[in-house]
């Protein structure tokens, strides 16, 4: 009899709205440049970028890169120098990495809500040569760089490339700040307009994105994304959510973080679809930005389509030409699923990846729905992309038998060769090339395989192991429960106990007694939590990712409150405010 396991995922797409993948794309060198001139030469003319009412054509990209990389090759800019990226998603990020890929430079990409010591760290380990940021950050990141190894400082509004200014995504603002001696960008590009840099040889390792991992373990550091690492993940991932020439891809994961600078920026451009950029997010921008751009795929966190659920006015008519949506950085309860497809009419797939594993390299096939473990009602996070080799391993390294747990390893063209000018931390990580994820897995003989937990998230409750998603999923089957958080808290009679807080959607009201029970006629007496704690917004990275690690320090200071916890958490909300 087979097991529960291994039944094959069914059909979720119409077979007839299941299209050809685009083809890997040509590199000669094996390097971005050489993909993306690839695709220039096959549809000059076609649309690569989308902001509100703004458009640019491959070759009018190609064209603006080329001259902001004369604009940063006259200031010295060359093979192997880093460069930041300090900026939200806008086309200026996309003409920014093309430029600084033409001359061979590294894109140290930097989250931009990053202030003072967090920007500064960055810019220190990386020993970046210049930065790229908003007219709006300008003044601060000037004053916070003083005396580092930054030599110039280039700014661009949000306001370009666009006419509409839509007042959501521009709010009013008292002037037009100063461009830096350096210049405006757009003010280069006109200046060295029609200019080419001087051509750069490149091969597959040289280092394309060096991309700090969030440091929610310990201090941020630096991986090494190769080209050769982007075009792997980019290409096989184009195939595998079944993107085609036409398709329009939109950017709502961060370019700043490793899913939107590869599985959504540079899918598209190595292939003949349109990126469309919307800004910082903002969800009804976004939800706008569907129907009106004809989106069809796109990748971001669960948080996002949480936040689009919350909107009384979210339909599927919204959704009418999305073909796939995919959702990573963080697991995806399937609760949470069936709220998207029940309310939109479509089914968003898993994707798991790392900042280590250069983005997706596990995820759902497109039009397949993933199947949920029957022991532990865990959903899917996919099976492993091609050239993704995926283990199980037991603690003494040797693989777990199928439908065991182990800590999940992989190896392959995708996983980096390590941290910047870090090879203790390197070798500790990927061990002969291998990256040991952290995190508790398990896989079935068909290849599907299920995520645990995190191996240090782990909650020992007399003796008995209990892992925070499991309870976190029966959480989210509370109508009232929007997002959800389990730790364990040091407890004397029983070695820790379980812990979890909330947040409630906007409409639903919910008591935290009623929480504990709705959890206990769900779990074993050891596994539901004794407390539950509701907040108005759980901490978050800008990814999406809940900050556990927060607030299991703050129960051992004190039950959180409210108001800390609002002040810590970067709610979706708050996005759409926050400035620059």
């Amino acid at each position: 009899m087979p097991s529960p396991l291994t039944r094959k995922s069914p059909e979720v797409q119409p077979a007839e709205r299941r299209q050809a993948p685009v083809a890997e794309p040509a590199a000669a060198d094996g390097s971005i440049t050489a993909a993306w001139k690839a695709r220039v030469a096959g549809n000059p003319d076609g649309i690569s970028v989308r902001y509100f009412d703004g458009t640019l054509t491959a070759h009018e990209l190609d064209r603006a890169s080329d001259a902001l990389a004369a604009a940063l090759q006259q200031r010295g800019t060359a093979h192997g120098d880093r460069v930041g990226i300090y900026l939200q998603n806008i086309p200026q990020y996309v003409i920014a990495l093309l430029a600084l890929w033409k001359l061979g430079a590294v894109a140290v990409i930097i989250n931009p809500m990053y202030r003072h010591s967090e920007l500064r760290r960055l810019v220190d380990d990386s020993g970046a040569s210049g930065i790229i940021c908003a007219d709006t950050a300008a003044a601060e990141a000037g004053e916070t760089l003083a005396g580092s190894t930054v030599r110039w400082v280039i700014t661009t509004s949000a306001r370009d490339y666009q006419t509409r200014n839509d007042p959501r995504a521009f709010p009013p603002h008292a002037g037009t700040p100063e461009p830096p001696p350096e210049g405006d960008l757009a003010a280069l590009i006109r200046t060295f307009d029609g200019v080419r840099p001087a051509a750069v040889e490149l091969s597959p390792d040289d280092v394309a994105l060096l991309t700090y991992t969030s440091g929610t373990t310990g201090p941020p550091k630096g991986a090494m994304n190769t080209h050769g690492n982007v075009l792997s993940v980019a290409s096989s991932f184009a195939d595998w959510a079944g993107i085609r020439a036409g398709d329009v891809v939109l950017a709502v994961a961060p370019l700043f973080h490793i899913t939107g600078a590869v599985i959504n920026g540079a899918v598209s451009l190595i292939t003949d679809t349109a990126l469309v950029f919307t800004g910082r997010f903002h969800p009804e921008v976004v939800l706008d930005a569907f129907a009106e751009h004809g989106v069809t795929y796109t990748i971001g966190s669960i948080t996002v389509f949480n936040a689009l659920l919350e909107l009384p006015r979210a339909s599927a008519a919204h959704f009418a030409s999305a073909k796939f949506l995919y959702s990573g950085g963080a697991p995806i309860p399937p609760a949470s699923l069936e709220r998207v497809r029940e309310r939109f009419g479509i089914y968003l797939h898993n994707a798991y990846g790392m900042t280590e594993t250069t983005s997706g390299v596990i995820a759902v096939p497109a039009g397949s729905a993933a199947p949920v473990d029957p022991a532990s009602g865990t959903l899917s996070i996919g099976k492993a992309l091609p050239g993704i080799t995926a283990r199980v391993i037991s603690p003494d390294g040797k693989p777990a038998p199928p439908g065991s747990p182990g800590e999940l390893e992989l190896s392959g063209p995708q996983i980096v060769p390590g941290y910047w000018r870090n090879p203790e931390a390197s070798e500790h990580a990927m061990p002969g090339g291998r990256l040991r994820t952290g995190d508790v897995a398990l896989m079935d003989p068909e290849g599907w395989i299920y995520l645990v937990d995190r191996l240090k998230d782990q909650i020992n409750v007399s003796g008995y192991k209990v892992w925070p998603r499991e309870v976190e999923d029966v959480l989210y089957q509370h109508a009232a429960v929007l997002e959800a958080a389990v730790i364990g808290k040091p407890d004397p009679y029983s070695g820790e106990a379980v812990v979890a807080y909330v947040s409630l959607k906007s409409s639903e009201t919910a008591s935290e007694a009623e929480l504990v029970a709705f959890a206990r006629e769900r779990l074993a007496a050891y596994k539901y939590p004794r407390t539950v704690r509701i907040l108005p917004a759980l901490p978050k990275t800008q990814t999406g990712k809940i900050r556990r690690r927060e607030l299991r320090d703050a129960t051992a200071a004190g039950a959180p409150t409210a108001a800390s916890t609002t002040a810590a958490a970067t709610a979706i909300a708050a996005l759409a405010t926050e400035q620059p």
